[in-house]
């Protein structure tokens, strides 16, 4: 991997099932995985490929956008950056630590308070316990929901998940970023800070990979766009 790339995803491949079952075991993964040709053969009845053979690099300090349709794999791609769920077939190869917000409260456990999970979360992200603390304040402040923080959180609406989990993710140390089309749940005040805030991480030099289905917002946000499941422009 070249000293300049902070992401890259060489020739992945990533399938999944319409149903809910898992492969019984490693060694029954391991002979799918041999028998499956790259034209996409050798898949069940109810599974599909979301990604095929995909490639992407992403620069150190570059912010790039991923555009499309619901379905093509935008989602899929954030999720394999950041280890969430991994490639059939290929290679990702991630240089620095990553701070992912993917879905909503992923990361929170909801009895504990919005306190206590500032703690676990911000561990989780790899802050230290004296950097959690010393930031606890600035955490909360962002986030705007100081009358709730010592409630569990199985009590917040997935507003304010959304603003306590974009407040912890901000104040850490990661040098990648991921967002994904949560934005879109937080009230106007509170995006207009998120994009804020996302402008001020993008001219500090951070990584990021931001999903959006609004094209203008990635226009402004990121350095170039990936578009998914269109026909290549001419």
């Amino acid at each position: 991997m070249s000293s300049e790339n902070a992401i890259e995803l060489r020739n992945v491949w990533k399938k999944y099932s319409k149903s809910a079952t898992f492969h019984n075991s490693l060694r029954e993964a391991i002979v799918e995985f041999f028998k499956g040709k790259r034209n996409g053969e050798g898949l069940k009845e109810d599974e599909f490929w979301v990604l095929k053979d995909f490639n992407l690099t992403v620069k150190k300090g570059e912010a790039i956008g991923l555009y499309g349709p619901n379905g093509t794999g935008k989602s899929t791609i954030l999720k394999l950056i950041a280890n969430v769920t991994y490639p059939d077939r290929g290679k990702i190869i991630v240089n620095g630590k990553v701070a992912p917000l993917i879905e909503i409260g992923a990361g929170f456990h909801p009895d504990l308070t919005g306190r206590e999970n500032i703690l676990m979360n911000g561990a989780i992200l790899g802050m230290t316990p004296k950097e959690i603390k010393k930031k606890e304040e600035s955490i909360i402040e962002f986030s705007g929901i100081r009358e709730f923080i010592d409630m569990p959180v199985k009590k917040y609406s997935s507003g304010m998940f959304l603003r306590l989990a974009f407040s912890v993710a901000i104040h850490s140390n990661a040098e990648i970023f991921l967002f994904d089309e949560i934005l879109a749940v937080g009230d106007e005040s509170f995006r207009k800070k998120c994009y804020e805030s996302i402008d001020n991480l993008k001219n500090i030099g951070k990584t990021m990979v931001i999903v959006s289905h609004d094209y203008e917002k990635l226009r402004k946000q990121t350095n170039s766009i990936v578009k998914l499941g269109f026909f290549r422009e001419s």
